[in-house]
């Protein structure tokens, strides 16, 4: 799964997998070709959410600490330390 989310963005897959919903909401397809679309989207869900998790991972290193401290190199209100030149 991991080498299939390399290959497409985030964008991608959720661009192909609001088409294979599409495609299923319109009906008309045979029990084999319906099957097949879950299944392609069951993956491309699952593409979504391991890009999903690496955005919360990064954006979580990004943010402070729960603990109210400041993360390392920022003061308490957000702001970079004054250089002293």
């Amino acid at each position: 799964m991991a080498e299939e989310k390399r290959e497409q963005s985030y964008e991608q897959a959720r661009d192909e997998l609001a088409e294979v919903v599409r495609r299923l909401e319109a009906g008309g397809l045979t029990l084999e070709e319906s099957l097949s679309l879950w299944e392609r989207g069951e993956k491309l869900a699952a593409i979504c959410e391991e890009w999903l998790e690496g955005a919360r991972a990064r954006l979580s290193a990004a943010l402070p600490p729960a603990s109210g401290q400041p993360a390392p190199g920022r003061q308490p209100n957000g702001d970079r330390p004054e250089t002293p030149f």
